[in-house]
């Protein structure tokens, strides 16, 4: 029988107070853009090919989470088994990087890596304003030889952690890397790993964690409590909904029926807010590619903007290995799998593969006090200068380095929970 090996995404994101798009910086009068990526870059085919898996994986997610929030990390994902198919052979590394996006004929093998491995370093790079650190951990069998040409590709490519770890002792391997989770997401994710069995051969740990500050921030006092939230036409729930009148970058689509709001955080990473037009979501959804993100760049202008947007905080945790083989994935999951350029002595197939994600956004990190009540009125429209745009319906949110123009998290909130 194969052996097996779980695959461990974390992907925690705190803060998200200000937005705006990957690789751009908007100044002055219009919307300037650095168009310092080619379209031959390496970081531009990366981004491209890890926008559409992004918004592929997202709605098979939303398929299997109907009417639920959807909280994830694509760079998450992707990266993770990016390293796995370093190990995989034949068709299960093709199925792996086909599925990530990449044209095998167009982008080479070695440049995919090459690609990954900037942008985690990209992503990595001391920031005291923004805290961004994304990483991978591999805990192996230590009776399991592994091959010297993996473990030396791992930790120089993906700047991966290598552990010996002893799977026979369930609890101290738990334990081991429970602590090591907890250590490197500061405490956000206790306990991912239950219930091990004594066979584990090893388990892959990604992480991103992510904090940052809202270059122009919420005031606290402007928060306002009890606003309605219409999760549907005749179901609403109150929310706190924070409030500023300040210049952005938005955009009213009327091709895709939305409208797109930019916000930036104090350093390097931007926010996106889009709020479909009533009854528009899926319509939305359906349409979501690499592309959208860049003609709405392109069409991004700068205004004042009377804003609310209430404060929440989601999760979620998914388990990918009943969704990736209907992305393309299939021999790693089965006694297909090829991962021969991991170990030649054993056989292995992927078994699990979890991930989880979680995300606060708030005005700067800090509970509001105000009282003041948001009613009907947020409906129809208040006496306020510039564009009133109110997010009081489920809405999509995506984070993204601008460097690199990688989607770090992506979701939909369909019901903001309290924080």
């Amino acid at each position: 029988m194969p052996s097996s090996f779980y695959i461990v995404f974390i992907a925690v994101g705190l803060h998200a107070t200000v937005l705006c798009f990957p690789g751009t910086e908007h100044e002055g009068k219009g919307n300037e853009v650095n168009h310092s990526l080619t379209r031959n870059s390496t970081f531009y085919k990366m981004s491209t090919n890890n926008a559409d898996f992004a918004f592929n994986l997202y709605r098979q997610l939303v398929l299997e989470n109907t009417g639920k929030n959807v909280f994830f990390s694509p760079v998450s994902v992707s990266s993770a088994f990016a390293m796995m198919s370093l190990g995989a052979r034949s068709d299960t590394k093709t199925q792996i990087l086909e599925c990530l996006g990449f044209n095998l004929t167009e982008m080479k093998e070695e440049e995919i890596h090459q690609g990954f491995h900037h942008l985690i370093n990209t992503l990595n790079l001391p920031n005291k304003e923004l805290e961004l650190k994304a990483g991978n951990a591999l805990f192996i069998q230590k009776q399991v030889k592994i091959l010297t040409q993996f473990t030396a590709d791992v930790q120089k490519l993906y700047d991966s952690e290598v552990f010996s770890t002893d799977f026979s002792n369930v609890s101290a391997a738990e334990q081991m890397i429970n602590n090591y989770v907890k250590k490197k997401t500061k405490g956000k994710i206790i306990d991912l790993i239950k219930d091990l069995v004594p066979n584990t051969y090893m388990i892959l740990v990604n992480f991103i964690f992510f904090k940052a500050k809202w270059k122009k921030p919420f005031d606290p006092l402007e928060t306002k409590q009890n606003g309605n939230f219409y999760l549907s036409q005749s179901d609403v729930i109150k929310v706190s909904f924070m409030h500023q009148t300040e210049e952005h970058f938005y955009f009213v689509d009327k091709i895709l029926n939305c409208t797109v709001l930019q916000m930036d955080y104090s350093k390097n990473a931007l926010a996106i807010f889009v709020l479909p037009d009533q009854g528009q979501m899926k319509p939305l959804e359906d349409t979501l590619m690499s592309t959208t993100l860049r003609r709405w760049n392109d069409l991004l202008q700068k205004g004042l903007v009377n804003l609310y947007v209430p404060k929440f905080s989601i999760s979620a945790s998914y388990n990918l290995e009943t969704i990736l083989p209907g992305m393309g994935i299939q021999d790693a999951f089965t006694n297909q799998a090829d991962f021969s350029g991991i170990s030649e002595h054993c056989r292995l197939k992927i078994s699990n593969v979890v991930h989880k994600a979680a995300l606060d956004v708030g005005e700067r990190g800090t509970e509001a006090a105000a009282t003041t009540e948001i009613k009907t009125e947020l409906r129809s429209g208040l006496v306020h200068p510039g564009a009133l745009i109110i997010f009081n319906r489920p809405f999509l949110m995506m984070i993204l380095d601008k460097v690199t123009r990688s989607i770090l998290f992506l979701g939909k909130v369909m019901e903001p929970m309290k924080m």
